[in-house]
């Protein structure tokens, strides 16, 4: 239990959006459909969702009793994570996939490189609790996920920013809905909110401007 205990306080929670050259996502995409094979389906997807829709309006979390503007995870908010975290192919093609896109990814956090980290948290699920279930699918991928060409992006990019470009109470809604999941699930209180809702969006729309594909990846360390 010690052991299980140490392990859950040291993983960190990653998403990275990044633009990668047109032609590299496309020599990536051609080589994963030569190699992949069908993923065994093991989950009750559509399940899911419709019970996260029927609960997306409600709070998942309870005013922590030990620190005063924190929050604690109701069963229903760790369903919800465990949901996020199966929606995600972690096959060794997958894998491979991700390892060969990461080599593609810019060196420096700016216009083309986003990447929000969260001890014990998901940044991604974090927006995504945020969002709720129908904004969060418009975003491009499968809950965090994507590899788009050029053309891909600027066919996306529209539903991005409807959904991203959040102002007034929608987005202190939003903020605040980020801070309870990273403090509830997360050991993150200081996350920067505002730049998990900025970010993504910068990095889609650098990638529109100049040309270039782009991908997102949700990782644990």
């Amino acid at each position: 239990m010690e052991e299980q205990k140490e392990a859950e306080l040291s993983v960190t929670g990653v998403w990275i959006v990044g633009a990668v050259p047109d032609q590299e996502v496309r020599n990536l995409l051609s080589a994963s459909v030569q190699n992949s094979s069908p993923a065994a389906v093991d989950r009750d997807e559509l399940g899911e969702l419709a019970w996260w829709r029927r609960k997306a309006q409600a709070s998942m979390f309870t005013t922590s009793t030990s620190s005063p503007g924190d929050w604690s995870a109701d069963e229903d908010a760790l369903r919800l994570s465990t949901f996020f975290d199966t929606c995600h192919d972690d096959s060794d093609s997958m894998e491979t996939m991700r390892e060969a896109v990461m080599d593609q990814f810019p060196t420096e956090i700016g216009e083309s490189l986003f990447v929000a980290t969260a001890r014990k948290a998901s940044p991604f699920s974090a927006l995504a609790y945020a969002l709720g279930p129908d904004a969060t699918l418009q975003l491009p991928g499968w809950f965090g996920e994507f590899l788009l060409d050029a053309d891909q992006v600027r066919t996306q990019l529209p539903a991005a920013e409807e959904t991203l470009t959040l102002t007034g109470a929608t987005r202190r809604d939003s903020i605040e809905r980020i801070h309870t999941w990273m403090t509830g699930l997360g050991d993150d209180p200081a996350h920067d909110a505002d730049e998990l809702l900025d970010g993504p969006l910068r990095v889609l729309r650098h990638a529109a401007r100049t040309g270039q594909g782009a991908a997102g990846q949700v990782r644990w360390y």
